[in-house]
């Protein structure tokens, strides 16, 4: 990457792993010409397997087990479910037997390798528990985009540490993935919620965020995840991401309780049809503040007293720089520091080259713009641009420990990389 000098770069990336994957729905149908509402396809393929006697059934099942033992848990309970959650159209299969359960939920079950094209644009966030960080350093946690069959976007987490003197360190990810279902909602939450859960998920790096709502079934993009501080001092972690159905895109929230536990909130208001928005970490005079980009190519100031309601909106920050004339936007929440709020930013120029750079606001009052870098502090170069969306360099969030900027981002939308650079330093290229 080209950075001007002001970042020192880690030999570390994050590249796509196929062997990742998680056992998801596999529904089918006869085409139109052929269909059948009386008898459907996935009637006549259950009765089929209701005519193997059992020791046909067996043996199907020991191959199936044999094929995905060695990356997933639990197989019996996760085919079981599947049957459980089908049986009502499949009449024939009322009274099957356990092993006929299995065998109906694996042939309408498949496996989904998740980030087999591409892993990229995370968010970086301090650990809840800094327990073994090493010296002068922090445990931080990761949400990272993968893409799988179908350019369907989903959320993936790992953890790591860095430190001065060691730099980046990431954890080894589990074998295991977990892909979550749908659990009925608390009583009293807003309308529109969904509740989500990776059931025996043992790490954070288990856990899956795919899919699972109308509004997310092409995808979850771009997870900006940000440590929120509550003012009673209760700290929770957060996330905005766009939603996207095949047409249209709008921006929901995550709550994440355990990294294994999930609430997905739809945002209403004007400003929630459009993508890139992040979250301020706390209240700014007692209400929610968030940035978004409601004309598509510049930075926008919200307030408002719900984190699910979002209206209205200011402009802080436009284009004014040739990296930048087509586009301006977040690279995920604003950090806070002495000086203000470190917004990192991206910019679209010429061929549709995304850089980033970065501006200060006030801190009292965020509409005011302080400082901004007339030059992009990270572009892509020569050497490393080349990917599934090419000349881009992108990040989700990144975090400040002790006056040290550490940075994850994406390269080409394929993979990911991570950066360090001096705040001093960064706010001295300001103007």
């Amino acid at each position: 990457m080209s950075d001007n000098g002001l970042f020192r770069h880690s030999e570390i990336h994050l590249r796509p792993d196929p062997s990742r994957t998680v056992i998801r729905p596999f529904d089918l149908d006869y085409p139109q010409a052929f269909r059948n509402d009386a008898h459907p396809r996935m009637q006549q393929i259950a009765e089929r397997v209701l005519s193997l006697d059992d020791a046909r059934l067996l043996k199907e099942h020991e191959a199936i087990i044999a094929s995905l033992a060695d990356r997933h848990r639990d197989i019996d309970k996760i085919l079981l479910r599947r049957f459980d959650e089908i049986r009502e159209r499949l009449p024939a299969a009322q009274g099957a037997s356990r092993e006929a359960a299995l065998a109906i939920g694996a042939y309408f079950s498949e496996e989904y390798s998740y980030e087999a094209a591409a892993l990229f644009n995370p968010s970086m966030v301090l650990r809840a528990d800094q327990t073994g960080a090493p010296s002068g350093g922090v445990r931080f946690l990761l949400s990272l985009r993968g893409i799988g069959e179908g350019h369907i976007s989903s959320v993936t987490f790992r953890t790591g540490t860095w430190s001065p003197s060691g730099g980046f360190a990431l954890d080894k990810g589990s074998n295991q993935a977990i892909s979550p279902r749908i659990d009925a909602p608390a009583e009293g939450v807003e309308n529109g919620m969904t509740r989500v859960v990776c059931e025996g998920s043992e790490d954070v790096s288990e856990s899956v965020l795919f899919p699972v709502t109308a509004s997310q079934q092409r995808g979850i993009e771009d997870l900006r995840l940000v440590r929120f501080v509550e003012e009673d001092g209760h700290v929770e972690y957060l996330g905005t991401y766009t939603a996207f159905d095949g047409r249209d895109a709008r921006s929901e929230v995550l709550r994440a309780t355990g990294f294994r536990n999930f609430e997905m909130h739809p945002l209403a208001g004007s400003a929630a049809a459009e993508k890139g928005m992040a979250l301020f970490p706390r209240k700014i005079d007692g209400r929610f503040a968030m940035l978004g980009r409601q004309d598509s190519e510049s930075i926008w100031l919200l307030a408002s007293d719900s984190l699910y309601s979002w209206d209205g909106g200011i402009k802080v920050v436009s284009p004014r720089f040739p990296w930048e004339f087509v586009q301006l936007g977040n690279c995920g929440s604003p950090i806070e520091i002495d000086e203000g709020w470190l917004v990192l930013t991206h910019g679209v120029g010429m061929a549709r080259n995304y850089c980033m750079g970065a501006c200060l606001l006030d801190k009292a009052d965020p509409s005011k713009l302080l400082a901004r870098t007339r030059e992009p502090i990270l572009r892509p170069s020569p050497h490393e641009r080349d990917g599934y969306v090419p000349n881009v360099v992108y990040s989700c969030g990144s975090i400040v420990h002790d006056r040290t900027l550490l940075l994850p981002y994406g390269v080409a939308d394929n993979f990911a990389a991570f950066a360090t650079a001096s705040v001093d330093e960064l706010l001295k290229a300001m103007e």
